[in-house]
């Protein structure tokens, strides 16, 4: 039985392999019913590293398996007052479907927090869906859990306005 290659990288934005990548693993994650359901615009994929570089605080990070993409996460660096420190938002995760099951989301949650510990941040914030108990359960897994101060007062909720 042939063992897969996995890598896992911090994401070169001007890298064409680096970029290409994204947007396979992005595409794939709207393409799931957790992430809309609907393939995204060939020409945003496209742009989507040129305008990731353009802001110093976002970070990806990407895992291969065989050379192929495989898995993508998408970081914003943000900034706890409370804490005064810088925190992480992860904003995607995306394992391309062939490659579930491998432990893809673990191993690229271990270099986002390897980042964040080099960054200064004092934590790691996420969203993730009442209805996806799989990514509820490696995330779990991984160490998160509902954010809140008080348990009295219950867990913080993602609330958007879009513009």
């Amino acid at each position: 039985m042939d063992v897969e290659k996995i890598l896992i990288v911090q994401a070169n934005y001007s890298n064409p392999t680096h970029a290409e990548a994204i947007a396979v693993a992005l595409d794939h994650y709207a393409r799931d019913p957790m992430g809309g359901g609907q393939p995204l615009d060939p020409q945003l994929l496209a742009q989507l590293p040129q305008e990731l570089a353009k802001r110093p605080h976002a970070f990806s990070v990407l895992a291969f398996v065989d050379g192929k993409p495989a898995g993508l996460v998408n970081c914003f660096e943000g900034f706890s007052t409370f804490a005064c420190r810088p925190l992480v938002n992860i904003h995607d995760v995306s394992v391309v479907p062939a490659h579930r099951g491998k432990g893809l989301s673990h191993k690229m949650l271990v270099k986002v927090e390897e980042i964040a510990r080099q960054r200064g941040c004092c934590k790691l914030t996420l969203e993730v869906l009442d209805g996806n108990p799989a990514a509820q359960g490696s995330y779990r897994a991984f160490g998160f859990e509902h954010a809140r101060f008080d348990p009295a007062h219950g867990a913080m909720q993602f609330w958007h306005k879009a513009l």
